[in-house]
């Protein structure tokens, strides 16, 4: 299986995940504390995507032209659009504590992994720079993963 099927079928599971949780009325955090957890993911999903620029948003694993992007969030985070969906889906299983928001958060993080692989090992043989960066720069935690 190709890397970029891969990051199809991730995508389609984190999707799926975010569908579940919305469909079962338990993506939209109910307290202070897990909706201010939502809105910080919001806001590092909008900052990634600023940064980003006008690169295009692709389905598949498919690495953009113009070299890595290591400013904004970049300079923390690998993944920051994907570390906010998980940040997100994780804030409203904390708030619901349910099976269903288990599942649902758990499909997110299936898909946002698996796609992280598929990019990374894409990136590394389109910017053999992006081996060092990989190296200093925290996947989804800062300073932790």
């Amino acid at each position: 299986m190709s890397l970029k099927t891969v990051s199809v079928a991730a995508f389609a599971l984190m999707v799926a995940g975010i569908s579940w949780l919305a469909i079962h009325g338990q993506l939209v955090a109910r307290h202070a504390w897990s909706a201010a957890i939502q809105l910080g993911a919001l806001g590092l999903m909008t900052w990634a995507r600023v940064t980003f620029g006008r690169r295009s948003f692709h389905a598949s694993a498919n690495p953009t032209s113009g070299g890595i992007v290591t400013s904004g969030p970049y300079a923390f985070l690998r993944h920051p659009i994907y570390a906010a969906a998980i940040y997100f889906t994780w804030a409203a299983v904390l708030d619901y504590r349910t099976p269903l928001t288990l599942v649902g958060a758990v499909l997110v993080m299936i898909g946002a992994g698996l796609r992280m692989y598929a990019e990374e090992s894409l990136l590394v043989t389109t910017y053999p720079e992006y081996q060092a960066y990989k190296a200093r720069t925290a996947r989804v935690v800062p300073y932790l993963l």
